[in-house]
């Protein structure tokens, strides 16, 4: 399931989300810790879930997961959005698009659903065309993953979507050209692209995660984009993922991952 990769991808980013040590031993540190928890993304990712299957509007479904979880992590504008339901979408293209995603590339079967799905999920807040990107091509690649399609493939999708002519990060740089340039970078176009290069530079979930943990970055959700494409690429996590999502999980939010 994509968003359990997605998920337990936030909850281990959470921990260095802000504050990631210079001399991070990224290839040896613990992944889940006393110091992990859910955020946003987490939230909006089972609100996501939650609008899908019970049928009703994005919007509605963010702001009622948004209000009971208040202290997840929002950005401003979102905050704002979240508290006034007259608000409309605020032009983003940040990458929360894309963090929260992943169930419409687990549950949809062709490739025009998921776009049109994807870009329901974003449009409501993040109706930049970069946010719906961000948003339509995480689906896409958690699609792909999910249906046998291989990483030469996935590489060629997404670097039609960010060529490097167009966009300052793509796949066609490697994550060593990353750890030496790349910036904290909370837009889609500064994160998908990035977090898809951790997952094909990776040999299974646990690599990907530290190939994201090797970057300063918005940490948890660089986990959380890849982390469903990841998942579903290679089959599972390789965690006791029952186990981890019942510690960091409150009891409303697990059965909605289960449900």
């Amino acid at each position: 399931m994509a968003i359990i990769g997605a998920i337990l991808g936030d909850i281990s980013g959470s921990q260095y989300e802000f504050a990631r040590p210079e001399d991070l031993n990224w290839k040896k540190c613990r992944l889940f810790t006393e110091h992990c928890r859910f955020t946003d993304d987490t939230v909006m990712t089972l609100a996501a879930k939650s609008a899908v299957i019970n049928h009703i509007p994005f919007a509605d479904s963010y702001r009622m997961f948004g209000r009971k979880y208040r202290r997840a992590g929002y950005g401003g504008m979102f905050r704002t959005w979240l508290d006034h339901d007259e608000q409309e979408a605020y032009h983003s293209f940040g990458n929360g698009s894309a963090m929260r995603c992943s169930y419409i590339g687990e549950h949809f079967n062709t490739e025009q659903e998921i776009i049109e799905w994807a870009t329901k999920s974003a449009d409501c807040t993040h109706n930049h065309p970069e946010g719906i990107k961000g948003a339509v091509v995480t689906a896409m690649c958690i699609y792909m993953a999910r249906t046998g399609a291989s990483k030469s493939e996935i590489y060629d999708y997404v670097k039609t979507q960010y060529p490097k002519e167009s966009y300052p990060y793509s796949v066609v740089y490697k994550l060593d050209a990353y750890r030496d340039k790349y910036s904290w970078d909370v837009t889609c176009q500064g994160s998908v692209p990035v977090a898809v290069e951790c997952f094909l530079e990776s040999e299974d979930y646990e690599s990907f995660l530290r190939n994201v943990y090797s970057l300063s970055c918005d940490m948890d959700t660089l986990c959380a984009i890849g982390g469903g494409i990841a998942e579903e690429f290679y089959h599972g996590t390789g965690f006791d993922a029952e186990q981890l999502l019942k510690k960091y999980l409150d009891n409303y939010l697990y059965e909605m991952v289960i449900k």
